[in-house]
């Protein structure tokens, strides 16, 4: 008896009305040997994948008509569980928390460094293929670690040991806006509702002393 499955096709689906960005990231994910298709907007990407794709979306949240958070809505009608990576020019905080709220894997600003994005995307990879696995105390606490990104590793141990977005935005030479964009993935990543459960978790890792904290931030 023949069996006629075929082993499924790990595709990233990038959708973006910018011709220039939609060519240059499909060019950049083809390089690592990542398989890629391409769409010039929210709609074509819809018409296009199917039920029980594999993979990851790179998804823009500003298009004429169907924009990127009116697609995530929709995957999620069709109960198309594929990790999504947001990315915007114009990614202001309230876009941000709806994004994640809504389950998203990542939030990316344009222009954005290719390795952030490579890293992100072979990230979502990995969890999809993954996804179902639980792990429990210690070891799941390693494990969330894990998922973080070295920039967003940078983030996560002062905002744990409670320096303000400001204070950390200073230490690592950036802007307010980006510290809190990473500050929004790292919460997200590690489950963490508030800010004491990210001390928890350093805490937790030993990676913090409970005594070396500076005291409540607002």
């Amino acid at each position: 008896m023949t069996d006629h499955s075929a082993p499924e096709v790990t595709t990233v689906y990038v959708v973006d009305d910018d011709a220039g960005m939609l060519e240059s990231t499909q060019w950049l994910l083809e390089s690592v040997g990542l398989n890629v298709e391409a769409y010039s907007d929210g709609r074509k990407f819809l018409d296009a994948v199917g039920n029980g794709k594999a993979g990851c979306v790179v998804l823009d949240v500003r298009m004429p008509g169907l924009g990127g958070l009116n697609v995530q809505e929709e995957l999620q009608k069709r109960g198309l569980e594929l990790p999504i990576i947001f990315v915007s020019g114009h990614a202001d905080v309230p876009i941000v928390v709806r994004a994640f709220k809504s389950g998203a894997f990542d939030f990316i600003e344009k222009p954005f460094n290719e390795q952030l994005l490579l890293d992100s995307v072979q990230q979502a990879l990995q969890e999809h293929q993954q996804s179902g696995t639980q792990l429990q105390g210690d070891e799941a606490t390693e494990a969330l670690l894990t998922t973080l990104t070295r920039r967003e590793r940078d983030v996560f141990l002062p905002l744990a040991q409670g320096y303000t977005s400001r204070e950390i935005a200073e230490q690592l030479d950036v802007s307010v806006k980006t510290i809190d964009l990473y500050r929004a993935r790292v919460m997200k990543r590690l489950g963490a509702d508030r800010l004491p459960d990210v001390t928890g978790t350093a805490i937790a890792a030993g990676l913090l002393d409970p005594l070396d904290l500076r005291g409540e931030k607002s």
